[in-house]
């Protein structure tokens, strides 16, 4: 259990998931960490706890360091269990500290563990005198929760960003640029297309106070800590909070008897005939989780799906949901399959896509039973005619 400060006074002391693999129906294969933050200044901040079943490791990691009987300020930037999930343990050992949190974040603590701690509720524009330096208080409602704020650190010029900036994998090393940048954003952008894309609006209100800000580092609640790419993760969430998109269509479907696979891949052909850049993926194989990373920076979405029970397989139907509650913003899309007696798959397909917020350009393409040659043609042009749609989207 080796130290790592961020800077003078200022300590890692969060706990590392390796073997977590499911972050609420997010796939996790590298895991997840519960980022705290330890500041020992003239006053002594706790900046979040860990999820509860590591409380003993936060514990012993604060108790390397200083007393916990000597934490002034247990500051909470979120009380989902897996921010907060340790706060009662921590405070029956700071007994003389105040927890500094939001409104809607006292209401919360008291609503999830029953107490009624020492609080000190902030508000935007507050800050606490810690010593050296002091802390600033950015609530940001609905980023993702409505208690959500992150905390400034003058001085020392770090940004406690509580989930924004954050990414689900483990590493022995703590900071960006001990690690691999491509790997990094990969799973920066995972995680802000599976947790944060329904809130691009606010971000995108919000990032303006951050700008405002001399950061010299971003210490998330989950994943490494931002100290040499600072720019380029924030030109991300710029980019991913406005909608804007590249020249790419994500393709998903599920077949029952191969006939919807087959229309599948002579549309990728097609849309791959015109330039533009195609991510594949039959449902029944891959995970919700990749499948919304991949769609974050697409400007095209095709669902395809065999009918049964005149609508969609479960499989497809349950990706329509997760999708209908992301709300990706800035894309258009439209509906293939098979069908054989009845339809009715495509028009659900089109229904669920125009309630996520994706527009439907297309009529979509529907064939009866197994595609013939000729039908397969059709496939190939109905996927050139889209990537054409895709090159013109503004």
């Amino acid at each position: 259990m080796h130290e790592v400060q961020l800077a003078k006074g200022i300590y890692y002391v969060g706990a590392v998931d390796w073997n977590l693999r499911d972050f609420h129906g997010y796939s996790t294969p590298r895991g997840v960490t519960y980022n705290s933050y330890l500041i020992v200044d003239e006053k002594i901040c706790l900046i979040d706890t860990v999820k509860a079943p590591f409380a003993g490791e936060l514990l012993e990691r604060v108790s390397r360091i200083v007393d916990p009987g000597r934490i002034d300020y247990v500051i909470v930037n979120h009380v989902e269990p897996d921010h907060s999930g340790s706060l009662p343990m921590i405070m029956e050992k700071a007994t003389k500290a105040k927890v500094v949190l939001t409104e809607h974040g006292r209401k919360e603590v008291v609503k999830y563990y029953g107490k009624e701690y020492d609080f000190q509720v902030v508000k935007s524009g507050d800050s606490l005198d810690i010593g050296k330096g002091s802390l600033q208080f950015i609530p940001l409602p609905m980023v993702h929760w409505p208690d959500s704020m992150a905390t400034f650190l003058t001085g020392e010029n770090i940004l406690f960003s509580n989930d924004a900036f954050g990414q689900h994998i483990c590493t022995s090393k703590r900071f960006d640029d001990e690690n691999n940048l491509h790997e990094l954003l990969y799973e920066a952008g995972k995680y802000y297309a599976n947790i944060l894309m329904p809130f691009g609006k606010l971000i995108t209100k919000a990032l303006p106070q951050v700008l405002t800000l001399p950061i010299k580092m971003i210490a998330p609640s989950h994943g490494i800590i931002w100290r040499s790419h600072i720019n380029e993760i924030i030109g991300k969430y710029s980019q991913w909070s406005s909608g804007d998109s590249i020249e790419k269509v994500v393709i998903v479907y599920d077949s029952m008897w191969g006939s919807t696979e087959a229309m599948a891949r002579r549309i990728l052909d097609g849309i791959a005939e015109t330039g533009v850049d195609v991510k594949f993926y039959k449902m029944a194989t891959s995970e919700r989780s990749e499948i919304a990373e991949a769609i974050l920076e697409a400007r095209g979405i095709l669902i395809g799906s065999s009918t049964i029970n005149n609508g969609p397989l479960a499989t497809i139907g349950g990706l329509l949901t997760y999708i209908k509650g992301l709300r990706p913003a800035g894309k258009i899309g439209a509906a293939f399959g098979a069908y054989g007696w009845g339809g009715g798959s495509q028009k659900a397909i089109e229904e669920a896509l125009t309630q996520s917020a994706v527009t439907v350009e297309s009529s979509g393409l529907s064939l009866q039973w197994k595609a013939d040659r000729e039908e397969l043609d059709r496939c190939f042009d109905f996927g050139v005619q889209f990537g054409q749609k895709i090159k013109q989207w503004k």
